[in-house]
């Protein structure tokens, strides 16, 4: 499609609409009216398109086909989400191809083939996730704890790669709109220490996903609160972010480091984490080893630049509550 559409406007003047000829050299532009029906004919012909293909994935045969096809064009089909969730055993089916790579999840026997296709249903589950009429009946039935499973392998192949980064997608989904009621469900699983997992372990793209997780539940009030009650807490997440920014110093991503940073910058908000960065607060952040990889990103320069600030001037006294007081 983009070939052709490329290919159109590339066409003489006397060919395409608008100009001196005209549609079909009846002069003029195309009328509102008629771009209109044209639009709404596409549309038509894509929900026909969607609906049949919502249809196949309740049919064993028809379904592996379908997730490919539906996975590929879900950006084209309007309100394909709704359609998914309210179809008569369509959620059912995807989850059904979920659970059945379970068994080879351990000992890991994953196939590529067998990654790419429950990736495809992971696909409409993250469409599901994204939009705001089904997002919350997403949560309320508990979807998310289908996936934990594959975020908790730890084999280095590319198709438990894949599988890992697809199901973060659809955690990511979640949390990319700011809703309190997300982070609480979350924060009622084991989404913490699956992520600090990942952003220990996981390839440079799966820890950027899993720290962008991280630092969106950290910047809603429920996630920090969340994070900085405990010592133990805090520390779990204070070590992982300072391990990475150590990896970062050998091997620099300024995405991933944007990320870290902002975590940090958000910890530094509670009274009692901020006092505590003062002593795990990597000091390789205070000097010069990171210039060149922030230069063209003014604003997570500013960010360091905060942090810095408040680490060095914010000090809670340990009596009034800080993290050493309640280790």
């Amino acid at each position: 499609m983009k070939h052709s559409i490329e290919g159109m406007t590339n066409l003489p003047q006397s060919f395409s609409i608008g100009a001196g000829g005209g549609l079909g050299g009846f002069g003029g532009v195309a009328s509102p009216s008629l771009v209109g029906a044209v639009a709404s004919a596409n549309n038509d012909r894509n929900m026909q398109s969607a609906e049949q293909l919502v249809l196949d994935l309740t049919n064993p045969e028809l379904r592996e086909n379908a997730l490919l096809e539906l996975s590929k064009k879900r950006e084209l089909f309007q309100d394909l989400a709704p359609l998914l969730w309210n179809s008569c055993a369509t959620i059912a089916a995807l989850l059904q191809e979920i659970i059945s790579i379970y068994p080879v999840l351990s000992p890991p026997t994953l196939t590529p083939a067998l990654s790419n296709r429950v990736c495809n249903a992971l696909a409409l589950l993250q469409c599901v996730a994204s939009h705001p009429d089904t997002r919350m009946l997403f949560l309320k039935a508990h979807i998310p704890l289908y996936l934990y499973p594959f975020l908790n392998t730890t084999s280095k192949s590319r198709p438990f790669e894949y599988l890992r980064l697809t199901s973060l997608g659809v955690i990511g989904a979640l949390v990319k709109v700011d809703d309190t009621e997300v982070i609480s469900f979350l924060l009622s699983t084991e989404i913490i220490p699956l992520c600090l997992r990942t952003m220990e372990m996981g390839s440079e793209l799966l820890k950027t996903v899993a720290t962008f997780i991280v630092q969106k539940i950290l910047l809603d009030d429920v996630g920090l609160d969340y994070i900085c009650t405990t010592a133990e807490r805090f520390y779990a997440v204070s070590r992982v972010l300072e391990n990475m920014v150590g990896t970062l110093a050998e091997q620099p991503s300024s995405r991933l480091l944007k990320h870290i940073i902002r975590c940090y910058l958000r910890l530094s908000d509670n009274p009692r984490a901020c006092d505590a960065l003062r002593d795990c607060l990597p000091d390789i952040l205070g000097d010069t080893a990171f210039q060149s990889c922030l230069r063209d990103d003014p604003m997570t320069r500013r960010w360091l630049q905060q942090l810095l600030h408040s680490v060095n001037t914010n000090r809670v006294p340990l009596q009034a509550g800080g993290f050493d007081h309640i280790l």
